[in-house]
């Protein structure tokens, strides 16, 4: 009952200044089963990153756990963080590249594949240690430009149905698009399992699969034009409550 009282109390506080987390437009079967561990399918994801958190990985037999240590202490904020500007590519990183990196710099291990289990599951496990933190994207000047081309993506209508992601999440929010609300395009609760697709997802599928929805060219996964409007994004929900990792209609 504790922890009921504390969700619904961070969704309280988020909405004092008008925005909404996804999970507000979800119905309360939905939204029960995101608020409990023992419901919440994303947990699966979770379990399975937190074994790869501790597996020696890669010609250097490295494990996360042998640089970071315990991930709830190492962790706790991270994921609030992203996506962050990496010094060495000079592009913004989301969560799941700045994985793939850390494998392949530190581990000498091969990348995972974007949206496969292994990746949406240390994502899962590394989002979980930020959830109940405010969403904090960084003050760092070098992400000044990619942030702006974000927002012009953001209000750019695009595809046949010549629609922008403002004109449904900033004038429609609340609506019906057929069956589901639209909600406000808060992206707190990534990565989600989502019923729809019975499995996880990570916010850029997301993004791909409302750019097919309005029928345009999705960038491909891993985009620099993704990692940008993610960006803006995480700007535009920044200080609301993480909820990750989410369940999604």
């Amino acid at each position: 009952m504790l922890l009921l009282l504390l969700w619904f109390g961070q969704v309280l506080a988020q909405s004092a200044d008008g925005r909404l987390p996804g999970s507000a437009f979800m119905g309360p079967a939905t939204q029960a089963m995101q608020r409990d561990d023992t419901q919440n399918p994303a947990m699966l994801w979770v379990k399975g990153g937190e074994a790869l958190w501790r597996a020696p990985a890669g010609t250097a037999q490295k494990s996360c756990a042998a640089c970071h240590g315990q991930a709830e202490a190492s962790m706790r904020g991270v994921a609030a963080r992203f996506p962050a500007f990496d010094a060495v590519g000079k592009v913004p990183v989301n969560l799941g590249q700045r994985i793939n990196l850390c494998r392949s710099r530190h581990q000498q291990a091969p990348p995972w594949k974007l949206e496969s289990d292994d990746l949406l599951g240390m994502e899962s496990y590394l989002a979980l240690q930020s959830r109940g933190m405010a969403v904090a994207p960084p003050a760092d000047e070098r992400l000044k430009p990619f942030v702006a081309r974000g927002r012009e993506q953001y209000f750019a209508r695009i595809g046949q149905l010549n629609l922008s992601c403002a004109q449904c999440h900033d004038q429609q929010a609340g609506k019906r698009l057929g069956s589901a609300l639209i909600p406000q395009g808060h992206a707190s609760g990534y990565p989600v399992y989502r019923l729809e697709w019975q499995g996880m997802g990570s916010l850029q599928r997301r993004l791909r699969n409302c750019m097919n929805g309005v029928r345009a060219l999705p960038h491909a996964a891993g985009a620099v034009e993704l990692v940008e409007l993610e960006l803006y994004l995480a700007g535009r929900g920044g200080g609301m409550v993480m909820e990750a990792p989410g369940v999604r209609p």
